[in-house]
C-alpha cells in the first residue's frame, strides 16, 4: 500500500534532511521570465520594490514574508500533492497533513494512486519532521478537515473516504471522520456519516468546518456529476452536515439530494467552507465559476440558510479560503483576484496569485484587495499529467498562532510550501494601485 509515496520521498529523503536539499532543476521548477501580478507585467529577476523572488521555489512574495518547501515530488515520478491543512495539536506541535502522490483519488481508474501524508513540528513551523503515513489504507485518499471541539484535546480528521465499493461516478465517496488522542500520531478507522434524511449521502469535502456556540458542528459538502464537456465540465450542488449531538447523528441541509444549492447560470456550487460568526450566526462561503466568492448566511445555528448571493470578492473557479485572525472576530480570505470569463471552468491560470482582504463586520464588506503572493515559474506538470499546465497556488490552508500567521501554499499541486509572516504585515502588502506605482 505504501509503494505510492515512498517510490517518491526516497529521492527526497537522502540524510534526512527532505525536500530543503532537492534542486529546483530535479523537480522541474524553472522560472519564468515575465508573471502578471494585478495586471502588472512582472519580472521575477527583478521584482518591485517590497518583493522578492524565490526561484528555488518557484514563488514571489513580499520581503517581510520568510519561505521554505515542506514536501515536493521530483517532476519525473509524477506529481501530486494537494490542500494541505494544518492545526496546532493540544500538545502544542503543528500538525499539516495533505495528499501526495502520482494523482487525485478520483476518475475512472480506482487504482491507488496516493497517501495521506503527515510532518510535525515542535519549534513554532521552523524545521519540519516527515513525512510519516498517518493511516494506511488500500485506496487513494482526498484530503485532511482538522477539527478539535472546544474544551477537548482529541483531533478529528473529516473527509471524502473513497472507498472504491462505495464511490460512484468520477469522486463521490462516503464522508467520515478519524479520532486521535494522542496528539495526531495514530489515528482511529473512519466512522462514515450517515445524514438521517439521506443516509446513502455520497459527496465531496475538503474545506474546513466550525463549531457554534451551542456545539452544533458545521460541515460543508458537495455532490457532483460529471459531463465531461468543455462548456459544462459537471454539476455540482452544495450541502451542509448539522449535527447537534457531537457528530453522532447528522442532518444534510437545505435537503435530501438533489436539493442542494447551486448557481444557475453555471450548474454548480461547490467546495464550501462554513466558518462561525459567534452565536448562533455562520458564514459558508462558496466555490463557483461565476467570477466571484459566493455567501450563504445562517441566523439559526445553521439550521437554515439565505439564499446564495455572490460576495465583492474576486475569484474564478477556485476554493475558497476564509479564516479568523487571532482575535476570533477579524476574517481574512485569501483570493485569486483575477477571473476571465470566457474560460470559466477549471482556469488554472487565474490560480496564479493570491491576495487577501479582510473585513471586520462579519464578512459584509471587505478591504482592498492586497497582494501576498504569486507563481513565478513556467507552468508544471500536475495533478499527475506530464501535459498539463498547472500555475496554481491554490487550495491553500492558514495556521494562526497569535501575531503569527503560517500560510500552507500548494504550488502546482507538486509541492507544499510554508509562508510566515506576522499579522502586523497585512496592511503593509501592496495593493493593485502600490504595484502599479513601483
Amino acid at each position: 500500500m505504501r509503494a505510492v509515496l515512498f517510490e517518491a520521498i526516497g529521492v527526497l529523503s537522502v540524510l534526512g534532511v527532505l525536500t530543503q536539499v532537492v534542486a529546483a532543476v530535479e523537480l522541474g521548477i524553472v522560472p519564468a521570465k515575465v508573471i502578471t501580478v494585478g495586471g502588472v507585467k512582472v519580472r521575477p529577476a527583478s521584482p518591485p520594490k517590497g518583493l522578492k523572488t524565490r526561484a528555488d521555489l518557484g514563488i514571489i512574495v513580499n520581503e517581510c514574508m520568510t519561505a521554505q518547501r515542506i514536501h515536493a515530488w521530483p517532476v519525473e515520478k509524477g506529481c501530486f500533492v494537494e490542500s494541505p491543512r494544518a492545526v496546532k495539536t493540544p500538545g502544542g506541535d503543528y500538525l499539516v497533513m495533505f495528499p501526495a502522490g502520482k494523482g487525485h483519488y478520483g476518475g475512472k481508474d480506482r487504482t491507488k494512486r496516493n497517501d495521506m501524508v503527515a510532518y510535525r513540528s515542535s519549534d513554532k513551523g521552523k524545521t519540519w519532521r516527515g513525512p510519516t503515513i498517518p493511516w494506511d489504507v488500500p485506496y487513494g485518499v482526498h484530503g485532511f478537515i482538522p477539527f478539535i471541539p472546544r474544551g477537548s484535546k482529541r483531533i478529528y480528521a473529516f473527509g471524502t473516504e473513497p472507498i472504491p465499493d462505495r464511490r460512484k461516478g468520477a469522486e463521490n465517496a462516503p464522508i467520515g471522520y478519524r479520532i486521535s488522542d494522542d496528539d495526531g500520531r495514530t489515528w482511529s478507522k473512519p466512522t462514515l456519516i450517515r445524514p438521517v434524511n439521506d443516509p446513502e449521502f455520497l459527496g465531496m469535502s475538503l474545506m474546513r468546518m466550525c463549531e457554534t456556540k451551542s456545539g452544533t458542528w458545521l460541515l460543508g459538502t458537495h455532490a457532483a456529476i460529471w459531463k465531461r464537456t468543455r462548456k459544462a465540465p459537471l454539476s455540482t450542488r452544495q450541502y451542509v452536515l448539522r449535527s447537534e449531538d457531537r457528530g453522532k447523528t447528522w442532518t444534510l441541509l437545505p435537503g435530501k439530494r438533489p436539493s442542494g444549492w447551486f448557481n444557475e447560470a453555471f450548474d454548480r456550487m461547490d467546495e464550501g467552507r462554513i466558518i462561525s460568526l459567534g452565536g448562533v450566526k455562520a458564514l459558508l462561503m462558496t466555490r463557483t465559476p461565476e467570477g466571484h466568492l459566493w455567501e450563504l448566511r445562517s441566523d439559526d445555528d445553521g439550521k437554515t440558510w439565505s439564499d446564495p448571493a455572490p460576495t465583492t470578492l474576486v475569484h474564478p473557479d477556485a476554493p475558497p479560503m476564509l479564516f479568523h485572525l487571532a482575535d476570533g472576530e477579524t476574517l481574512i480570505v485569501f483570493h485569486h483576484n483575477r477571473y476571465s470569463p470566457k474560460r470559466p471552468h477549471f482556469n488554472r491560470e487565474d490560480r496564479s496569485e493570491l491576495w487577501c482582504s479582510l473585513s471586520t463586520d462579519d464578512g459584509r464588506s471587505w478591504s482592498e484587495p492586497r497582494f501576498v503572493l504569486a507563481n513565478a515559474a513556467k507552468p508544471g506538470p500536475g495533478w499527475g499529467n506530464p501535459n498539463a499546465k498547472v500555475f496554481s497556488v491554490s487550495y491553500d490552508d492558514l495556521l494562526v498562532d497569535g501575531e503569527d500567521l503560517h500560510l500552507f501554499v500548494d504550488f502546482q499541486t507538486r509541492q507544499v510550501l510554508h509562508v510566515r509572516f506576522k499579522e502586523s504585515d497585512l496592511r503593509k502588502l501592496p495593493t493593485k494601485a502600490d504595484l502599479i506605482s513601483r
